[in-house]
């Protein structure tokens, strides 16, 4: 007990000392120099945390709208607009872009935040337009048309891989939507069929590729675990699965994921 005493003892003196060397060294500054060195610092302090507010309210609020020509896209972009579908049967050639509060939300009271929506054109040769986009990108829903899947399953899955093999994607983790659009109809395919069906042909991908190149050459990086068969539980960021109707303007899952990113 009496060690402990001596210690806390000498402990105090000790800070005692240094306390008042601070102090006489501070005295020996003059005070145009102390007054702008506190001035100084509390700048600094200032914009620092001017920076961080800044950061936090700029989070993006761009959500891209992505997959195959004619997979429903350009409907579904409408409907969260402005609840119609006019203008939805024609193939997008430049990418639909706004922002606004989504149309079911219109009608709620209180402050709701407008959305950064962009249709992204599907076509093979205008598909470079999505990699302008996905640096601002905070979440996107790729959209496959479940009515007219099969024939397209392959292709469909090559453009998703693309996707989550981008360094833009893989390094933020955005999430990702798998919208299978057109699910009203009697013969389309259902969500976990679809979501099915491409794990397997993103596992073929995953083995073809990698037998080129241990690099991959056409993508940032590889997905998967090795030695396991594929899933989208794998990925690096979320990938979740929807169904949706855009003629019908049933988006509700599409809204849900947009408002939760």
């Amino acid at each position: 007990m009496l060690v402990e005493m001596e210690n806390l003892e000498d402990l105090k003196m000790m800070a005692e000392q240094w306390s008042n060397r601070g102090i006489e060294y501070l005295q020996k500054i003059p005070q145009d120099q102390l007054y702008a060195a506190v001035g100084v610092l509390l700048f600094t302090t200032i914009l620092l945390l001017l920076s961080i507010r800044l950061v936090r309210r700029t989070k993006s609020n761009t959500v891209l709208l992505s997959g195959l020509g004619g997979s429903g896209k350009t409907v579904l972009f409408y409907q969260l607009r402005d609840g119609s579908s006019h203008q939805g049967t024609v193939t997008s050639m430049e990418p639909n872009e706004g922002t606004f509060v989504l149309h079911s939300e219109n009608t709620k009271k209180g402050k709701v935040k407008p959305v950064h929506l962009v249709d992204v054109p599907g076509h093979s040769r205008l598909r470079p337009k999505l990699e302008e986009f996905l640096p601002q990108a905070a979440a996107i829903v790729f959209v496959v048309d479940a009515l007219e899947f099969l024939p397209n399953c392959r292709a469909a899955s090559e453009y998703l891989y693309d996707i989550l093999t981008n360094a833009n994607v893989v390094k933020k983790k955005i999430p990702v939507l798998l919208c299978c659009n057109k699910t009203d109809k009697l013969t389309a395919h259902t969500k976990e069929f679809i979501r099915k069906q491409m794990e397997k042909e993103i596992e073929k991908l995953r083995a073809s590729r990698s037998a080129v190149s241990t690099a991959d050459i056409a993508n940032d990086y590889t997905i998967g675990i090795e030695g396991e068969v594929f899933s989208f539980s794998h990925c690096c960021n979320k990938v979740t699965v929807a169904e949706a109707s855009g003629l019908n303007g049933e988006t509700v899952q599409i809204q849900d994921f947009i408002r939760e990113h």
